[in-house]
């Protein structure tokens, strides 16, 4: 039990990061599949969908952030969404390069992509958006 408080924002976030990064890999394999959509339009509806399934997730159960007002509220959103978009044009990048430049497989690239993008986006929350609880822990 020792462990799991300790280390409860790391495993935490990597817990949901995984459904998170599940929600996109799914969402975006289910457009790519089924829609005659370019890569870039069903990897944008796959980043929305799963930055914010990642932010209800995160502000309640990764970094248990409390915000008592609606000002504060959207303002953490703001820089939530804020930073993920910012990996989201990292995300464009790799899967446009990696499937209409040196055409990969979508899916593969889509799960490697994943990888460095759970990463960025560990440092944006652990560091500038929830760093209030992420520091007290």
């Amino acid at each position: 039990m020792q462990l799991w408080h300790r280390y409860q924002s790391v495993l935490s976030y990597l817990i949901f990061g995984g459904l998170t990064t599940l929600v996109n890999i799914v969402v975006f394999w289910l457009f790519n599949n089924f829609t005659s959509w370019p890569v870039w339009l069903s990897n944008a509806i796959a980043w929305f969908l799963s930055v914010l399934f990642a932010y209800i997730t995160n502000k309640l159960w990764v970094f248990d952030s409390k915000t008592p007002t609606v000002k504060a509220v959207m303002a953490e959103a703001t820089s939530f969404f804020g930073f993920r978009l910012l990996s989201f044009f990292v995300d464009e990048a790799i899967m446009v390069i990696g499937v209409t430049v040196l055409h990969g497989n979508s899916l593969l690239v889509k799960i490697l992509d994943q990888v460095i993008i759970v990463v960025m986006n560990w440092f944006f929350s652990k560091l500038f958006i929830f760093k209030d609880r992420a520091n007290k822990g």
